[in-house]
């Protein structure tokens, strides 16, 4: 037989599905994980001064409101590859989908802020499995020739997420008359904005009883007529679908199932899975989701009206799905390597720049503000900062996660890096309360400052994954 460290021998390389809006179906729909994790990231921004005054909480504790889903996520991360190796991708999807929506119908209703608290570490649990599942489940059904574009729907899901959220806000503070904690049929506004999740939630758990199961579950199920047809509908009938399982099965035969003895190595992890948690750590370091979680609040204590931030953190969001389309446009064009090196070069020049204009701050409590020129200027870099950051690290990562690591590993070796990704989100998430305090100028320096450092780390550990097949990995 074979090794598969050889060309594949199926015609795999070059396969082209038959119908390919078929195949972007599905990829969507096992997106929708990351639409359900950007609208949560999005959708607290809108809530996060009216939580504070309804629970009467100080900047930390308003800071483990925010962030202890991201504790969650991190626990979901780390045990849906287990999930996802027993039972399957789809079934995966749908214990996530469950999670989500139990924890939007909770978050709108809490009594206290434990509660609320608790009910975002259950949705936490859901959207730390789906980003695991979501990048695993595209790589494994798209053919290679399109793979990169197609792994961008995660990202690209992500930010109409945080898009459709914003825009989800905004309609309802005008219904509230501008007010958070405005009634609306017997719930205040902040509540709605909560409770709204509950509707993507189910969508994407109906959808994933329509999408398929992975090919590569398939084979390690011992169901190859199965594998086979699905292979025939994502990489087209014009391949050896024989030898394409073939090579499947003796990628999957190399070593026994994943488990986290088999990512340990000589100092810790397996070298490339510390590739991965650095990429992962790195994405989050930069400091991108302060934008999305903090963004109204952030805009708040510059000066400007909750109108005018919401309007502000909306047209951010547009800014990320246009980097996001120039990512997914080049991902497989350039590849990874470049991307991500330009983006980090841009986000350092950006953050410095919103660092110094937000050392002109002046004033305290509810009366502080910038000067013109500076308050405009932090504006810019800070679309300028999501741009960048969009049309790099925030699609690459997903992309390279999903690619670098071997067929015997794969699931495993996610399941660690997104941990860390979401253990760095919250630590990030958690702290910017407390440190925007301390000085928040100070703040965007230390994101530049990682930024930058993650340049010479892209240069020296990533290799390029353009183009290959997923057997060739490792």
């Amino acid at each position: 037989m074979t090794s598969t460290s050889q060309a594949p021998q199926s015609g795999a390389r070059e396969a082209h599905p038959d119908h390919l809006g078929h195949v972007i179906f599905i990829t969507a729909a096992a997106a929708m994980g990351g639409f359900l994790f950007g609208y949560d990231s999005s959708v607290i921004n809108g809530a996060t001064v009216a939580i504070q005054h309804r629970f009467d909480v100080d900047a930390d504790t308003l800071g483990w409101i925010i962030a202890t889903a991201l504790l969650g996520c991190a626990v979901g991360a780390a045990v849906a590859g287990r999930i996802a190796d027993r039972i399957g991708r789809i079934r995966c999807m749908q214990i996530a989908a469950v999670l989500f929506a139990a924890s939007a119908v909770g978050s709108a209703l809490p009594f206290a802020a434990w509660d609320l608290t608790m009910w975002r570490l259950i949705g936490g649990i859901g959207i730390g499995m789906a980003s695991v599942i979501g990048p695993a489940y595209i790589a494994e059904v798209a053919p290679p020739a399109y793979r990169g574009r197609l792994a961008s729907f995660q990202q690209a899901a992500i930010v109409i997420g945080i898009a459709v959220s914003q825009l989800v806000n905004w309609g309802i503070l005008n219904m509230a008359d501008g007010n958070q904690r405005g009634k609306l049929a017997g719930l205040e506004a902040w509540q709605w904005m909560l409770g709204v999740m509950v509707v993507p939630a189910l969508l994407y758990g109906l959808l994933s009883f329509i999408i398929p199961e992975s090919p590569r579950f398939l084979v390690s199920a011992g169901r190859h007529a199965e594998a086979k047809k699905v292979l025939g509908e994502v990489e087209g009938h014009a391949i050896d679908l024989d030898a394409r399982v073939d090579e499947i099965e003796h990628g999957l035969r190399r070593e026994h199932k994943p488990s986290f003895k088999d990512l340990l190595g000589k100092v810790g992890f397996l070298p490339i899975v510390w590739i991965g948690i650095g990429l992962s750590v790195f994405q989050q370091l930069v400091g991108i989701n302060v934008i999305f979680y903090y963004s109204n609040q952030l805009w708040q204590s510059i000066g400007k009206d909750p109108s005018s931030s919401f309007l502000y953190s909306f047209e951010t969001s547009i800014v990320n799905i246009i980097g996001t389309v120039i990512a997914m446009i080049f991902v497989d064009r350039i590849g990874r390597k470049p991307l991500a090196i330009i983006g980090s070069a841009g986000m350092a020049a950006a953050l410095f720049t919103m660092a110094w204009a937000f050392s002109y701050r002046t004033g305290s409590g509810d009366h502080v503000s910038l000067p013109n020129a500076q308050g405009l200027t932090a504006i810019i870099a800070a679309n300028v900062f999501v741009l960048f950051f969009a049309l790099s690290w925030g699609v690459v990562v997903w992309v390279l996660l999903g690619e670098i690591f071997p067929n015997r590993l794969r699931a495993a070796a996610l399941g660690v890096a997104a941990s860390a990704q979401w253990l760095a989100n919250f630590a990030i998430t958690k702290t910017f309360p407390s440190m925007s305090e301390w000085s928040l100028s100070g703040s965007y320096i230390v994101y530049g400052a990682f930024a930058a450092i993650s340049i010479p780390f892209v240069m020296k550990f990533v290799k390029e994954t353009k183009g290959k097949a997923l057997e060739e990995m490792g």
